[in-house]
């Protein structure tokens, strides 16, 4: 994480992300499991706080650890193991953040992906593709913006002539 002067916060660089969790795994059960790779300051066991799975665990968590070293090495030893069947999905928690935000930059590029001529063979679009479809689409979104408010100014401009015809004055 960076903090307003682009500095990286300490903390996230030694916070992991565990995924794909199973949902017999415990929070004793994930701390016994990364303990022998450092101390572990605090770990977050998500749950869900609403809704039919109310009180379930979310199958996801987030171990921190005293040192960097100490998180990169859990995350080395554990992404990727098996628990409960479930091979665990195991990244920095900084790197969780960027891989979520590459991704849902890449959803809001949609079909631009499929017209990108600057894309690579392994189908990627190069960074200066994406960001001119990201801005294709922030133009189309507000174009679309600027219709509705259009819209509803003429629809007022049309309430305003009826009730004068109502009225009777025009």
């Amino acid at each position: 994480m960076q903090d307003s002067n682009g500095f990286i916060d300490e903390k996230a660089e030694s916070k992991l992300y565990v995924g794909n969790l199973d949902l017999r795994i415990t929070e004793a059960a994930l701390i016994k499991m990364f303990s022998p790779y450092g101390k572990i300051v605090s770990e977050d066991f998500l749950w869900h706080t609403r809704g039919p799975k109310r009180g379930e665990p979310r199958g996801f968590a987030f171990v921190q650890f005293s040192t960097k070293e100490e998180a990169e090495l859990a995350k080395e030893k554990m992404h990727g193991r098996l628990a409960c069947g479930r091979p665990l999905v195991v990244r920095l928690a900084s790197e969780k953040y960027l891989e979520e935000a590459a991704q849902n930059s890449c959803r809001a590029v949609g079909e631009m992906k499929k017209t990108s001529t600057a894309g690579g063979t392994s189908g990627q679009m190069s960074r200066n593709a994406k960001i001119a479809a990201i801005k294709n689409k922030l133009r189309t979104l507000e174009e679309e913006g600027s219709s509705v408010k259009k819209q509803k100014q003429s629809g007022s401009i049309l309430g305003n002539s009826r009730l004068d015809r109502l009225s009777g004055e025009r």
